[in-house]
């Protein structure tokens, strides 16, 4: 099938524009601090410029080159050699996309090292459709990995890239604060109301809401938490490093890493500086979110 997804994309990104234009001028108050504003949009821009490559050699490269090393495997052990394009397999693989973002959004969260490449997207204490373009330089150095099942198992790459593109135009619109609720459609997809959680900072809220289109992975895998009508969401991170400049805003993180790393001499807690969940630290100077929640749940039981 000869599906350009570089040219169809030309078209959707003046629409994006077209939306974030008109929320400016017709809520303007989600717009309360332009220097943030600005800052995303240069986040964005070197996202854009790493993007540009590192996804087209995912979808070119990548993902063909597993989709065609594992063709005799399929073969030989499912009789068939690719799953194809009828309407079905295009709905197959637009969940099993949303399934695999879900576990690199929660992996992002709670995996250091991928905290840091994902902390950008999360700096912002405002809501607003620039935060959605506001996406780390780093994040898709390892993100395609959580793809690589879809191809290995017949999914064509092209199918594959266009349902990441669908998902990723879809939570576009998550990021605004002009929509509430939505009825029954709210209950079954994600929507701003409940990503507004995902992307603030209350002790209630820490690491929250990961999925992408459907809340059916959230819930499965508990992390779901729907919005707590008398708490006013503080949108933003726990460390903010005060800043609006976008290199500092997407390395802050991997400084703070090297720094923690000198702390100690064992090896497993140099390890898990890396890769153990952010806050951890080997002497309680800092604690997790399952921590802090664990502590605040204490603090609010009767005396």
């Amino acid at each position: 099938m000869n599906f350009d997804v570089g040219e169809k994309m030309i078209y959707i990104y003046p629409i994006l524009i077209g939306f974030m234009i008109l929320e400016f001028f017709g809520a303007r108050e989600n717009y309360k601090d332009l220097r943030d504003t600005a800052a995303g949009f240069g986040i964005a821009l070197g996202a854009s410029i790493v993007a540009s490559f590192t996804k087209v050699f995912t979808v070119v490269y990548v993902f063909q080159f597993v989709f065609d090393v594992m063709q005799p495997v399929r073969e030989s052990l499912f009789g068939y050699s690719e799953i194809g394009w009828a309407w079905w397999a295009w709905v197959l693989c637009q969940i099993g996309d949303d399934f695999s973002f879900y576990w690199h959004h929660r992996w992002s969260h709670t995996v250091r090292l991928l905290w840091a490449a994902h902390v950008p997207h999360h700096s912002s204490k405002q809501f607003n459709l620039s935060v959605s373009i506001r996406n780390g330089w780093f994040i898709t150095l390892y993100k395609p990995i959580f793809w690589l099942w879809l191809p290995a198992i017949g999914f064509d790459p092209i199918m594959v890239g266009t349902a990441l593109i669908i998902n990723a135009t879809y939570q576009y619109f998550l990021h605004t604060r002009t929509v509430k609720g939505m009825g029954l459609f709210g209950k079954i997809f994600n929507t701003p109301y409940v990503h507004q959680v995902h992307h603030s900072s209350n002790v209630e809220y820490l690491d929250k809401n990961h999925g992408g289109i459907l809340l059916i992975w959230d819930k499965l895998f508990g992390t779901w938490q729907p919005v707590i009508e008398d708490i006013e969401p503080k949108y933003g991170i726990l460390k903010d490093p005060g800043t609006y400049n976008p290199i500092k805003l997407n390395t802050h993180e991997f400084e703070a890493i090297w720094k923690d790393l000198k702390k100690s001499t064992k090896f497993k807690d140099k390890f898990m500086y890396v890769f153990g969940p952010p806050g951890w630290s080997h002497d309680g100077s800092s604690m997790t979110a399952k921590e802090i929640q664990a502590q605040f749940a204490l603090q609010q039981q009767p005396a």
